[in-house]
Formats: C-alpha cells, sequence, structure tokens
C-alpha cells in the first residue's frame, strides 16, 4: 500500500490505446494511494502517434515519465542497426512529450558504431540529446548477444568493438558535445558499464570530463572488471 512508484513492464507500454491505458492508470491510482509516479518505456513512433491532449491526460492521470531508447544521434548507426526511426524524430517526440508535461529520460548506447563510426556516433549523439535537452541521460555499454546480426558481423570480422578504453574515449567525446542541457541527471551507472559517472548538465561537465580523463590515464586499473 505505500508503493510511489510504479513501472509498466515489459516492452514499450504506450503502444497501448489511450483508453486501455487510461483503465491502467486510474486502477493503479485506486490500489496504490500514496502513489507519485508511474513510468514506461515509449518509442518516438509511439508518442508521435498520440495527439498532445491524450499525452496531457496520460500525464495527468498519474503517467510521470518515459524512457526512450535514443541509442545513437547518428542516423548512420540507427540504419545500421534497424532502429526504424530517424534521430530527428526522436527530437520531434521529445519535445512532445516534454510540452505535455512528461519527464524523459534518454539512452545512448557506447560502442554502437563499432570502430568505423565511433567518432561520428559520440558527436551527433552530443548533438542530438543537446537538441532534445532531456530530464535525464544515461549511456550503457555495447555487449554483444550471440544469435543477433550484430554479433554475426562481429565474429565475420565487419564490426569492430571498441576496447574498454576507447569506450571512455568516445563517452567523453558524447559529453564534449553536450551543450544548453538544463539541469539534465546524467548516469553511467548501469552493470555495463566500465566507469560509474553521476552528474547534472550542463554544470559538472568539466568535473565529469575531469574524471574520465584521469580513468583513462590510470588504465584499465581504473575500470570495473569484465
Amino acid at each position: 500500500p505505500n508503493t510511489r512508484r510504479v513501472f509498466l513492464a515489459d516492452g514499450d507500454a504506450l503502444v497501448l490505446s489511450t483508453r486501455r491505458l487510461l483503465k491502467i492508470l486510474v486502477a493503479l491510482g485506486a490500489a496504490f494511494p500514496y502513489l507519485e509516479r508511474v513510468g514506461t518505456y515509449a518509442t518516438a513512433q509511439n508518442i508521435l502517434n498520440k495527439s498532445d491532449s491524450e499525452l496531457v491526460t496520460l500525464q495527468r492521470k498519474g503517467l510521470k515519465i518515459v524512457y526512450l531508447g535514443l541509442e545513437s544521434g547518428s542516423d548512420e548507426v540507427l540504419t545500421k542497426v534497424d532502429k526504424r526511426v530517424t534521430a530527428d524524430e526522436m527530437i520531434q517526440a521529445v519535445q512532445k512529450a516534454k510540452k505535455a508535461g512528461l519527464l524523459v529520460s534518454i539512452i545512448g548506447i557506447l560502442g554502437l558504431g563499432g570502430a568505423e563510426l565511433s567518432a561520428h556516433h559520440a558527436e551527433e549523439t552530443g548533438s542530438v540529446v543537446s537538441q532534445m535537452d532531456p530530464d535525464f541521460f544515461s549511456m550503457l555499454t555495447l555487449m554483444l548477444v550471440p544469435g543477433t546480426r550484430l554479433h554475426q558481423e562481429w565474429s565475420e570480422g565487419k564490426f569492430v568493438l571498441l576496447q574498454p578504453e576507447e569506450m571512455l574515449l568516445e563517452l567523453r567525446q558524447v559529453i564534449a558535445n553536450l551543450e544548453g542541457l538544463t539541469k539534465c541527471i546524467f548516469r553511467t551507472n548501469h552493470a555495463s558499464n566500465y566507469l560509474p559517472l553521476r552528474g547534472t548538465l550542463d554544470e559538472d561537465r568539466a568535473r565529469l570530463l575531469e574524471t574520465l580523463d584521469s580513468a583513462l590515464k590510470c588504465g584499465k586499473e581504473a575500470l570495473r572488471p569484465e
């Protein structure tokens, strides 16, 4: 009965009709009198498919935060991994969600462009996130899963996976390209990350870059073990 937060699992729940989502939100509000926030994953397509009034209604009934997997700000990388949405469409979706009063948490993936597109991936991700100005931003680290196409490309030598130190260099590039963020909470504390970081951007950017530079000088000793 003291539950304050609920996450709608296990995929992109915003694909549901507004009618069905409202039924769920009303039921949660009745079951948990102290409920403060309901969250869900969301794709750009499903945010854009909702009208402004639908998003506002959902927000007023308890849906307070959406988590959107940007993965990369590079359309070239997004195409390679079959994201089936452009960076510009994701920017539009985030701006629409924020206009409706929703908090937005953006997720990017270090190493997704491989060695070939690393610099482009980092630069474009920083640029796109800057345009989104999300409430939360986190970077996870690519982990290749057997049975996937990307794992197959890696095993055939077509995709070059970054080394841990290269992941940190890429992360440094992303942060260096972030501009104009207003009180965005940044994290790299996922189990996949080699170096846990936390700060508020833009104000903590210099400190985060210094921490990364220090870790890069120390080498593998400063990183989480595999």
